[in-house]
């Protein structure tokens, strides 16, 4: 099983990077491809740079990499309770080479933040518009307070309740 696993960030020290790289971590014998959105980086989305200029290189290779995979990993960044502009930005022309962004491909969503919600505004605005761009979602999990359950040394869970929820989420694409 081919995986791609990335978090909906820009940051280099994302914590939601850390999380999809550990999540994919459980699905023994899967060939895991990170992708960084650093390496998609595109003018912003509009109508008019689309008709002048037609859709970003970047934004194909990005459509393709999730075409290439067997399932997927996101971890969602919440900035301002929405995605990080990176993200959004990534999304928008992708959508425009076909509505269905992420294929039909199982797909879990994941989240987390500093804070005791632990980005849950994006994971719901996610999982609530999942169908319209063809995600078969298997899952989702919020992981609050990261800094609190996640021992950044072991760059483990520390958890143990929601180190056990995150095997479950992330079994579920082997279905």
């Amino acid at each position: 099983m081919k995986v791609l696993a990335f978090a909906a960030s820009s940051s280099i020290q994302s914590i939601n990077k850390q999380l999809a790289l550990y999540a994919a971590g459980f699905l023994e014998g899967a060939e895991v491809e990170t992708l960084d959105l650093n390496d998609f980086e595109m003018p912003i989305y509009s109508s008019d740079r689309e008709t002048n200029d037609g859709i970003p290189e970047q934004a194909k290779a990005f459509y393709n990499k999730i075409g290439e995979a067997d399932a997927i990993i996101v971890s969602l960044a919440e900035h301002n309770g929405t995605y990080s502009s990176a993200y959004k930005n990534i999304f928008d022309w992708a959508s425009r080479i076909d509505m269905k962004v992420y294929q039909d491909k199982p797909v879990v969503y994941l989240a987390t933040s500093p804070g005791p919600r632990g980005a849950a505004f994006v994971l719901d605005f996610a999982k609530n518009t999942a169908p319209f761009f063809g995600v078969d979602l298997k899952g989702t999990l919020s992981i609050p307070s990261f800094f609190d359950n996640f021992d950044m040394e072991k760059q483990e869970l520390r958890n143990p309740e929601l180190l056990e929820a995150l095997k479950t989420t992330v079994s579920a694409l082997k279905a």
